[in-house]
């Protein structure tokens, strides 16, 4: 833990000394949703590869980046990749860039991805803002020592997904006549797809839509104290009676295609987010 520690305080020194920007909103990009980085005021993009202690493994390029500007005037930091149990990475990995973004000054983050959907009432393209969410990769990032600068020893999860939040971008995206469906979502290991019995078992226990992320940097963001609002794009439609398989390539062109309405949606969420000593939201 001293060494986590360290390395958060020199990726934050890092960080720091690229801009003079305090970002209070961070949001963490799903499959094929990168273009948001575009749409910053004053941006500041750093590669992961250049950040000291953060995770990039071997094939890390210039767009797997950190970006800090302003989006709808309000101080931001998006991370353009994520990172998966799947790919090899350990819990302290996958959490170490919420931890960064804590350590920065964010208060709210906003979580992004591409995910199946299970629910019959859903459809490939629609976005499902997360209420909950359900842990089946077998592990938790909170594993391990505690010590009280990290957070407490149990974190309440009840309201993991800020109610408040779900409601301004429901409220919104009424107002802008965007569809936007409401669901739980269920992390499981990956990297292989579902097979018809274990999509029957998701829905049946409750989930909405299926994935291979997102929860880890929850659960380590709500240990943070940190607000959360989540979305996915639905990619495609899991029906155990009328299976049909797909590839990632599918995945990624329909997230593509849904990116711009997503895109939209979250810029004028962060516009009507007030970043305030009580960091409410209106």
């Amino acid at each position: 833990m001293e060494d986590l520690k360290k390395q958060l305080q020199q990726a934050s020194d890092f960080i720091q000394g690229q801009t003079s920007l305090t970002p209070k909103i961070g949001i963490i990009l799903g499959t094929g949703m990168g273009a948001l980085i575009d749409r910053l005021d004053e941006a500041v993009a750093i590669p992961y590869a250049r950040i000291p202690g953060f995770p990039c493994g071997g094939e890390s390029t210039d767009r797997e980046r950190l970006a800090l500007g302003r989006l709808a005037q309000k101080p931001v930091l998006i991370l353009s990749k994520r990172f998966h149990y799947y790919e090899g990475y350990t819990s302290q990995q996958i959490s170490f860039p919420i931890r960064l973004m804590k350590q920065l000054g964010v208060q709210i983050m906003i979580v992004c991805n591409a995910a199946g959907g299970l629910n019959p009432l859903l459809k490939a393209a629609d976005l499902m803002v997360i209420v909950d969410h359900i842990n089946l990769l077998g592990t938790s990032p909170l594993i391990g020592p505690n010590p009280d600068w990290l957070g407490v020893r149990f974190p309440d999860m009840k309201d993991a997904y800020d109610p408040k939040l779900v409601s301004l971008a429901e409220q919104v995206a009424l107002e802008e006549r965007i569809p936007l469906r409401k669901g739980v979502y269920v992390a499981v290991h990956g990297p292989n797809l579902e097979t018809p019995a274990e999509t029957r078992f998701l829905r049946a226990i409750g989930a909405d839509a299926v994935g291979m992320s997102t929860v880890p940097e929850v659960i380590v963001g709500v240990h943070a104290g940190l607000r959360i609002l989540g979305f996915s794009i639905i990619t495609n439609i899991n029906l155990p009676d009328a299976f049909q398989s797909i590839s990632f390539e599918e995945v990624v062109a329909v997230a593509a295609r849904t990116e711009a309405t997503l895109r939209y949606l979250i810029e004028k969420i962060v516009a009507r987010i007030e970043i305030s000593p009580s960091d409410s939201a209106d």
